[in-house]
Parts: C-alpha cells; sequence; structure tokens
C-alpha cells in the first residue's frame, strides 16, 4: 500500500465490521442477497429502535470490495459497462478516446428525511444554460449513489413523491432530470435501502410493493445474548483497530464469497417447475401484479450463487420466499403487514412440504420469526 493510500485508510471512518453483526440473520440475508444482485429492487427493514439497522447497512457497505470507476466522473461511471456510464463517457468511449480509470470503495449515500426533489434528483444551473448555452448540471444524491447503496432511514415518513422518485430511478437504473426545457440523465443503479419504525405507520401498499423485500427485525430477547452483543459492542469502542484485526480474515473471506456469487450469478439455473410453483405461491396468495414472482426468482437465484452452486433447491426458495412476498399481501393501508405465517403456510401447501416447529410456533403465538438467535 503506498504512502497515500495508508493515510487514506487510516483517515476513513472506523466502521463496526460485517461479520461481527449478531443476530438479525434476516437483514443481513437480504442485504446481501440485494449486493449480489442489486436488480431484487432493495429491501424494506422494519423493526424495534436500537436493533442494529444503520450500523448493519454501513457494515455491509464497508466490507464491499473496492469498483472500478472512471476517474473525476461525478456518477461513478463503470469504464467497461455501457449500461452504468454516463452519456458523456459512452460518446468519449465510442471515440476511442483513452479513459482514465480510478478505484474507490461502495458509496453509502444517507437521504436525509427533509431533502428536496432538487437535493436527491440533482439540479440545471438555468443561468449558465442561458448565458454560456451549456448544460451545467449540479448532481444530486442519486448521482453520487451510483452503483453503491442508497439508505433511506425512517423512509414511511419520507414524502410520498420522493419514495416515487427513488424507487422509479432504482427500478429504470437512470435518473432524468427535465428544466425549463433541458433534458439530462445519467446512470443511477444503487441498492436501495430503507428502514423505519412500525410504530410510526407504514408505507402505502402501492409504494411498499416496489421494494423487492421486506426484513423485518426484533429485539433480542436472551439475556444472555444480549450481553454478548454489548460486550462485543464495548470491545470495538475501547480498541476499534484490536477489533477489526479479530475479524478481518472473516471479512475477507466474506468478501470473497461476496464476488464470487457474482460472477457465478449467470451460470445459476432455476428448473421450469420449480418457476411455476412459485407462481402458483404468488397466485394463490393473491399478490397484485408479478413483481412477486420475479423477485422470488432472483432472490433464490442469487442464494445459490451465494453458496457456490448453480442449481436451484427447494430450500433456496424457502429461505427467500417470505422476504419476498410477506409485504405483497396487504390491501389495506391500515391492514398490518404479515410476519411470514401465511407464506409460509401456502409454500407448504404448494411445494408439499411440511411446515417448520419455528412456523408452528409462530402459529400459536410462541415464536418470532426474523429475530436473532
Amino acid at each position: 500500500m503506498t504512502p497515500t493510500a495508508q493515510s487514506m485508510a487510516s483517515a476513513r471512518r472506523v466502521i463496526f465490521p460485517f461479520t461481527a453483526i449478531v443476530g438479525q440473520e434476516e437483514m443481513k440475508l437480504a442485504l446481501l442477497l440485494n449486493v449480489i444482485d442489486p436488480k431484487i429492487g432493495g429491501v424494506m427493514i422494519m423493526g424495534d429502535r436500537g436493533t442494529g439497522k444503520s450500523t448493519t447497512i454501513r457494515a455491509l457497505a464497508d466490507l464491499l470490495p473496492e469498483i472500478s470507476v472512471v476517474a473525476n466522473d461525478p456518477f461513478s461511471s463503470d469504464p467497461s459497462d455501457p449500461d452504468l456510464m454516463s452519456d458523456e463517457v459512452r460518446q468519449l468511449v465510442s471515440q476511442g478516446v483513452e479513459i482514465p480509470i480510478a478505484h474507490k470503495k461502495v458509496q453509502m449515500v444517507d437521504l436525509p428525511l427533509g431533502a428536496t426533489e432538487d437535493r436527491v434528483c440533482g439540479t440545471i444551473d438555468i443561468e449558465k444554460a442561458l448565458s454560456e448555452g451549456v448544460k451545467a448540471f449540479e448532481p444530486g444524491l442519486l448521482a453520487k449513489a451510483n452503483r453503491g447503496i442508497l439508505y433511506v432511514d425512517e423512509v414511511n415518513l419520507l414524502d410520498d413523491h420522493l419514495v416515487d422518485v427513488l424507487l422509479d430511478s432504482a427500478a429504470s437504473g437512470w435518473n432524468t432530470v427535465e428544466r425549463e426545457g433541458i433534458s439530462i440523465r445519467h446512470p443511477a443503479r444503487f441498492v436501495l435501502v430503507g428502514s423505519g419504525n412500525p410504530e410510526e405507520g407504514e408505507l402505502r401498499p402501492q409504494l411498499l410493493d416496489r421494494f423487492g423485500m421486506h426484513a423485518e427485525i426484533h429485539t433480542v430477547k436472551e439475556p444472555a445474548l444480549r450481553v454478548h452483543i454489548v460486550e462485543k459492542r464495548s470491545e470495538f469502542d475501547q480498541n476499534p483497530p484490536d477489533f477489526l484485526e479479530t475479524y478481518k480474515s472473516e471479512q475477507e473471506g466474506l468478501q470473497e464469497k461476496i464476488v464470487k456469487a457474482q460472477e457465478l450469478l449467470p451460470q445459476v439455473n432455476l428448473d421450469y417447475d420449480l418457476r411455476v410453483k412459485i407462481s402458483e405461491v404468488c397466485s394463490e396468495l393473491d399478490v397484485d401484479g408479478l413483481r412477486g414472482d420475479i423477485v422470488t426468482n432472483r432472490a433464490a437465484k442469487a442464494l445459490t450463487a451465494f453458496e457456490g452452486r448453480t442449481e436451484v433447491t427447494v430450500d433456496d426458495i424457502r429461505r427467500v420466499i417470505t422476504l419476498c412476498l410477506r409485504h405483497r399481501l396487504r390491501k389495506d393501508p391500515l391492514e398490518s403487514i404479515d410476519s411470514g405465517y401465511k407464506v409460509e403456510k401456502a409454500f407448504a401447501r404448494v411445494f408439499g412440504v411440511e411446515l417448520s416447529e419455528d412456523d408452528a410456533a409462530q402459529k400459536n403465538g410462541t415464536g418470532i420469526k426474523g429475530g436473532a438467535r
């Protein structure tokens, strides 16, 4: 490592390592699958206060390997993939101009609740456009988040029109700004992560459906596990460098696993019969539209790739189907989101498998699914 790189690394904010986070397996799995395949469409995390939502998301961004970008490009354009290039960079490439390449960490952009649409989407300098005849674009948070993670805490309190803008960009991969007859667009491919506390209200069903996955997290109830989590946090706060060194090999191992999964993903096969059964579950649960089918297919493939296999199994589907469908069952805005039992029950009936003990406990109201183990 060069002296400059070393000074940058030491100046970087110290982040709690992802592999040191205890419990909350449902949230961690949803985040990892979205990183492996961003086309899953992001994840909505709902749960109690103080359960490590922000810590986990920052830890994931810090875990990810550096990416190649076009140097000094405000959109972090990919130097080799035309779909992830700005129009200006694509034009230079088509002209055979040599593009300078740099490497940087994956960005995690926090979107504040009070952000305006101009701050999110970017704005055009009309004065400069009129006086100099150039498209002077001031990039917003969507430009900064391209090829990274866009995190919206308390997304259920964000203005609906801003949520619409975010979801449209996340789905299309592009952000278009139209002002005073001038139109500018740029790539905006990011993993959208929203979090919130259900006590403060849910998103409207139409907006919630646009999130690929929905993870529920709960406060850990076991006293011994709570003590273990507190001790880990204390160790980290007292001596971050030593704590990070302890988890260095685990962090590198998980990073390598993610990279291999991204490379393996195109080779993963989901059998036709299993695809039919996934759609049968969606149909039986009366899920509106086809997003549920598409996301479940993608998530099952991402999980298979993450585990280093190329053939999706019934168990892979079982592990992701609740995350992909539970938030799509709500028809009435006042109705609460299903904890997952309805999805598990429909899955068991269609796929011909028995409900696990955890699900049976949940049916009787004695278990909490998705909490720390």
